[in-house]
C-alpha cells in the first residue's frame, strides 16, 4: 500500500485523467442522433504561449462545452492557432538575424521554411498548454489557419466575394509599414507622442502678386503637394482660390482649393494638400477634382524618395531616407528664403505596434471589401434575435450590433468606408494573382469544392435563413471568425478538402 502524499498534487492526477479521456475520444462528438452543438475557439497566435487571458477565456468555452455534453448534446469544441503572419514574421525574422541571415536573402520560400519549423516549435507549446489547462478540445479536428483546407477555402471566398462585386481592387491610402513591406490595420497603429518640429513655409503667387504660408509637421511631403486648401469663406482668400501657387524646390504650379477641411483660426488658415501621404488630404484632393491615380507618390515601399510622375524632384533627393530627405528639403527651403520659420512641437506620431518604425501613409492600389454591404446581414440577425449574445446585456448604450465589429476607421459597421484586404507579409497566404482566379468557372475548378452547393459561400457559420431552413439556431459565443453549423454540407466539405 502506497503512502498517502501529505499535500496534494494535482499535476500527475489530471495529466493522467485527461490522457485517459483524450485516448477514449471522450471530447470527440460522435453521437450522430443528438442535437448539434458546436464552438470555436479563438485560435491562439502561434508566435508564443497562452497567457492569463487565454486561460480564462478558454475555461470558460470549456464550461459551456461540457455543461452542453451533459445536456446529451453532440458537442464540438473546435481547437486550432492562428498563423499570425505580421507577428510571426517578426520572430522568425529576430531568430534569422540571431544567426546572421536576412529574410531578403533566403528568398520567401526559404523563409517559409523557417516559418513552419517555428510553428511545429510554438505550436506544440500552445497545444501542450491547453492539454494542461484540461480543455475538452476534440483534437482530431485541431486546425491551423495555414493548413491546405483552410487557404483553398480562402481563395474561394475570395473569388466568390469578387464575383459578387462585394470585393475590388482601388487606388488609395493605406498605413503602411516600411519595414514588414505591408499594410496594417488601424488597430496595430500605435500613436505615440514625439517631439518633432513645426515648420512654416512660404509659396508664392505664381503671377508675383505675393506668398502665402503654410505650415507642417512633415517638409519632406511638400515634392507631392498638389494644392493650398483655404476655407470658402475665408475673407482673406476669396478673390484668392483657383489662382494658381508656385512651389519652392520642384517649380510645381498648383492650384489654391477650397474646402471646409482648413480651419481660418489656425496659423495662415492655408493648408497645403499633399492627397498621396495623408489620409486628411486625400480625402481633400478628391473633393479638388483629383483622381486617385493622378495623384503623385514620392515614396517608395521601403520609405526612399522616388520621382513623382510629373518628374519635378530634383535628383539628388531621389533615394534618400524619407528623414534624410526631410533634413535635405529644410536646407534648401532656407537656402531659397522659403522657410519662414521653425517652432519645437509634441506631435502625435502613428508607430506600427509590431515593427516599431513610423507608418507612412501610402498611396497604393489594395483589395478593398464593401463592408457596409457585408456587415448588414450580420448586423440585422442581432437585432432580429436570429444570434443570439450570450450573456445578454439589460442595457446597451450602443446601437444593437454596433458592438460586434467594433467603432474603428476600418469598422465594419453601417456606412463604413470599404475594408482593406489582409495584410501582405512572407508569412501568410498570396492571394489569386491570375485572371482565372476571378473568372467565373465551372463548379468543376478546385476552388470550388471548399463549399457545398446548400452552404452559402462565406468564411463564417452559415446564413440564418439556411440555419432557420433546417431547425438550427445560431449562437454567437464571443469570435467572429466562424461557429460553424455541424451536421451540415460546410463540415462535410471542410472534411473533404482536408483529405484532398
Amino acid at each position: 500500500m502506497s503512502e498517502l502524499a501529505k499535500t496534494f498534487e494535482p499535476g500527475p492526477i489530471e495529466a493522467k485523467w485527461y490522457d485517459h479521456w483524450e485516448s477514449m475520444g471522450s471530447f470527440r462528438p460522435e453521437r450522430s442522433e443528438a442535437e448539434p452543438w458546436t464552438i470555436v475557439m479563438p485560435p491562439p497566435n502561434v508566435t508564443g504561449s497562452l497567457h492569463i487571458g487565454h486561460a480564462l477565456d478558454n475555461t470558460l468555452q470549456d464550461i459551456l462545452s461540457r455543461r452542453a455534453r451533459m445536456d446529451g448534446k453532440d458537442a464540438l469544441w473546435v481547437v486550432g492557432t492562428d498563423h499570425a503572419g505580421i507577428a510571426t514574421q517578426m520572430v522568425v525574422e529576430r531568430n534569422l538575424e540571431s544567426q546572421g541571415l536576412k529574410r531578403a536573402e533566403l528568398g520567401r520560400d526559404a523563409f517559409l521554411d523557417h516559418v513552419w519549423e517555428w510553428k511545429a516549435q510554438s505550436g506544440g507549446a500552445i497545444t501542450r498548454q491547453l492539454r494542461r489547462l484540461g480543455a475538452s478540445c476534440d483534437w482530431s479536428n485541431e486546425r491551423f489557419t495555414m493548413d491546405e483546407g483552410f487557404t483553398r477555402a480562402v481563395v474561394k471566398v475570395f473569388v466568390e466575394l469578387y464575383r459578387r462585386k462585394l470585393l475590388y481592387r482601388d487606388k488609395r491610402l493605406v498605413n503602411w509599414d516600411p519595414k514588414f513591406q505591408t499594410a496594417i490595420s488601424d488597430l496595430e497603429v500605435e500613436t505615440r507622442e514625439t517631439q518633432g518640429k513645426f515648420w512654416t513655409l512660404r509659396y508664392t503667387y505664381a503671377d508675383g502678386s505675393g506668398a502665402i504660408e503654410v505650415a507642417t509637421t512633415r517638409p519632406e511631403t511638400m515634392l507631392a503637394d498638389m494644392a493650398v486648401a483655404v476655407h470658402p469663406d475665408d475673407a482673406r482668400y476669396k478673390d484668392r482660390i483657383g489662382q494658381l501657387l508656385k512651389q519652392p524646390i520642384t517649380g510645381r504650379l498648383i492650384p489654391i482649393v477650397a474646402d471646409e477641411h482648413a480651419d481660418p483660426e489656425l496659423g495662415s488658415g492655408a493648408v497645403k494638400i499633399t492627397p498621396g501621404h495623408d489620409f486628411n488630404d486625400f480625402e481633400v484632393g478628391k473633393r479638388a477634382g483629383f483622381k486617385p491615380a493622378e495623384m503623385l507618390n514620392m515614396l517608395d515601399s521601403h520609405g526612399a524618395v522616388c520621382q513623382t510622375s510629373d518628374g519635378l524632384i530634383p535628383a539628388e533627393m531621389v533615394g534618400l531616407d524619407r528623414f534624410d530627405a526631410r533634413k535635405r528639403v529644410v536646407e534648401l527651403l532656407e537656402a531659397e528664403g522659403a522657410l519662414v520659420k521653425v517652432e519645437d512641437r509634441t506631435i502625435a506620431t502613428p508607430y506600427g505596434d509590431r515593427s516599431g518604425v513610423v507608418i507612412e501613409p501610402w498611396l497604393t492600389d489594395q483589395w478593398y471589401v464593401d463592408a457596409a454591404t457585408l456587415a448588414k446581414p450580420a448586423i440585422d440577425a442581432v437585432r432580429s434575435g436570429d444570434i443570439a449574445v450570450v450573456p445578454r446585456r439589460k442595457r446597451r448604450p450602443k446601437p444593437a450590433g454596433a458592438w460586434l465589429f467594433g467603432a474603428t476607421r476600418t469598422s465594419l459597421t453601417p456606412g463604413s468606408r470599404p475594408l482593406c484586404g489582409p495584410s501582405r507579409p512572407w508569412a501568410g497566404r498570396t492571394r489569386p494573382r491570375t485572371s482565372s482566379a476571378i473568372t467565373p468557372t465551372t463548379s468543376s475548378s478546385p476552388a470550388s469544392t471548399s463549399f457545398s452547393s446548400g452552404m452559402p459561400a462565406w468564411p463564417c457559420r452559415a446564413s440564418s435563413s439556411w440555419a432557420r431552413s433546417r431547425g438550427r439556431r445560431s449562437t454567437y459565443t464571443g469570435w467572429f471568425a466562424m461557429p460553424t453549423a455541424r451536421k451540415c454540407p460546410s463540415r462535410r466539405a471542410t472534411q473533404s478538402i482536408r483529405s484532398a
